[in-house]
């Protein structure tokens, strides 16, 4: 398991999010928590979503408040399309949308049945499809917004996939999403970008995962969940990027 990160203390009114709300998708582990702890550390105001683990969550909420930020969170359990209107039910309206959640599952395309392509897309592709469309409204009337989504590793243009194609190609639409959104709300200083992260090891990874991101990343090092939180505040707070697909990977290729 990784080792917790403390923030540093909340900088004050000049911090780059101080008065803006973040809603985090899975943001009690892996790279969402990262990401969570960053934008607590330049100031924003952060709503967390978990999954099912209420030690994590208060984990991270405890964090986040030692270190001077304000945080709350909830735990919910993503299973069917209502998703995304009861979680934004549970949250204040968010400045800032970051959605770091999608499950992963294997398969030969010869052998996948309705209820998994349905659960691949559902999941990775129409719930964050729903999310963007209820908050961009508000954003846009605001004339402020930043949605980050997060694609599959490899998956941040076409390819062909032996053993995930459902999931790969529900993760490849989110480009097509990002870039729409783009194109939609850029006059109004609304921006949505996807970052397609490397072989990355977080606590959810076990020992053969673990060996498997080894073997394959570049140098023998995968990648650790605060690498793609650099990334993703730097996208967040630059307002010049907008529809772009971000690979942070080393030069990965498998």
């Amino acid at each position: 398991m990784n080792e917790k990160k403390v923030p540093k203390k909340v900088p004050g009114t000049f911090s780059t999010f101080s008065g803006k709300k973040a809603l985090v998708i899975g943001g009690t582990g892996g790279i969402g928590r990262a990401i969570a702890l960053g934008l607590a550390e330049k100031g924003a105001e952060l709503m967390i979503h978990g999954g099912s683990s209420r030690e994590r969550l208060d984990d991270t909420l405890e964090l986040i408040k030692k270190a001077g930020g304000k945080a709350e969170g909830f735990l919910y359990s993503i299973e069917d399309l209502s998703a995304a209107e009861e979680i934004l039910s549970r949250s204040f309206k968010p400045d800032i949308l970051v959605c770091a959640w999608g499950p992963f599952k294997r398969g030969n395309l010869e052998t996948l049945d309705r209820a998994f392509w349905q659960g691949m897309v559902e999941k990775n592709l129409t719930f964050p499809g729903i999310l963007v469309s209820l908050v961009i409204h508000d954003m846009i009337e605001q004339r402020y917004g930043r949605i980050l989504l997060f694609v599959g590793t490899n998956t941040d243009t076409i390819r062909g996939f032996m053993t995930t194609a459902a999931y790969s190609a529900a993760k490849t639409g989110l480009s097509v999403l990002a870039k729409s959104v783009a194109k939609s709300t850029g006059p109004y200083g609304v921006s949505c970008n996807v970052i397609c992260p490397g072989l990355t090891n977080t606590e959810y990874s076990d020992e053969e995962q673990q060996l498997y991101n080894s073997e394959k990343s570049p140098g023998g090092i995968p990648l650790d969940p605060n690498d793609i939180a650099k990334t993703a505040l730097y996208v967040l707070e630059n307002d010049a990027i907008n529809g772009a697909i971000i690979t942070v990977d080393r030069g990965l290729i498998i």
